[in-house]
């Protein structure tokens, strides 16, 4: 039987692609999966419904007439950066929570994921925040978010296989930094601090497949994919244009693969330890992934073939 790629790291700039590759593999006979691309059945992680869930923090906090705590304002970027590094630690959680029994349910989802909030931001050093909110706004917090968060957990718990064997973990975030920046982008911007901060499990099986669009292809992508209506959608979530410019104006994947000591890798130091990631781009700088958002159905063959066949070339390097 083929080997299958243990972990992959599905990274690229906002709207880049990366959900429409996840819903086109998901679309496919696991056989062809495993024989094209080297990967086993999927289990899928993922940062955006914690960043979603911050915001969604942010609304009812600003709703009782408090500070927010996360984001400096509904369009813009996070108040305290490494934040990027509490949404690692929350990855970093649930690939712990795969080879773990279910953890036993909590009366009130919504204040799980305030407590899971706060202890992944102190993992990272930021001081205490929810915390210091006094008891009637903290419960209030957790009752609004209580269906979102029961939600996100019911999907994680549901996605946990009984066994890992024969599987392809697949976790997606995209990280950069301001507009024009120079390289190396500094912590808590870009690939080279968030990466640095997955566990040693993750990071010692791991592979980079990086879904390449400029910039510029970035915001316009964006902006076209954008439902004000389902904002919590990984398929249809807007990321604000000061967001876009200020923490995804670039990004340091090209800079990595610079500095890396062995072609076709990007090289973390992490955990007292070098890591080599395997590393692939999928060129998706002229569009082979829009489609996908719409239904099956109306798939042209031909948007099929050439997303098939970039997809199995960059994979190709994974497998090597």
């Amino acid at each position: 039987m083929t080997k299958v790629l243990d972990t992959v790291l599905l990274l690229a700039l906002p709207a880049s692609g990366k959900s429409e590759v996840r819903k086109y593999l998901a679309s496919l006979p696991p056989a062809k999966c495993r024989d094209d691309f080297g990967l086993g059945e999927t289990v899928q992680l993922d940062d955006f419904p914690y960043v979603h869930l911050m915001r969604r923090v942010d609304d009812e906090l600003a709703a009782l007439g408090k500070e927010r705590l996360f984001f400096q304002a509904p369009d813009r970027g996070f108040r305290e950066g490494r934040d990027w590094g509490t949404l690692i630690e929350l990855i970093n959680e649930d690939r712990e929570a795969l080879d773990a029994a279910p953890p036993p349910r909590r009366k009130s989802a919504g204040e799980t994921i305030l407590l899971r909030l706060e202890q992944a931001a102190m993992k990272v050093g930021i001081p205490p925040r929810l915390s210091k909110l006094d008891g009637k706004t903290r419960a209030a917090l957790a009752e609004k978010l209580d269906k979102e968060a029961r939600e996100l957990f019911d999907g994680l718990a549901a996605a946990r296989p009984a066994s890992l064997e024969g599987k392809t973990i697949v976790i997606e975030f995209a990280r950069g930094g301001p507009e024009g920046s120079a390289m190396p982008l500094p912590a808590p911007f870009g690939y080279r601090y968030s990466v640095s901060l997955l566990s040693p499990k993750i990071l010692e099986k791991a592979s980079i497949l990086y879904i390449w669009v400029t910039p510029e292809e970035s915001r316009r992508k964006n902006l076209a994919r954008t439902d004000p209506n389902d904002p919590g959608s990984i398929l249809h979530h807007g990321v604000p244009e000061a967001v876009m410019r200020g923490d995804y104006g670039c990004d340091d994947i090209g800079w990595l693969i610079e500095q890396s000591d062995r072609p076709n890798t990007v090289r973390i130091e992490a955990h007292g330890k070098t890591y080599y990631l395997p590393m692939a781009r999928f060129d998706n700088r002229v569009d082979r992934t829009t489609f996908v958002r719409g239904d099956p159905k109306t798939w042209k063959a031909e948007d099929v073939k050439a997303l098939h066949e970039g997809l199995r070339e960059a994979f190709a390097l994974l497998r090597r």
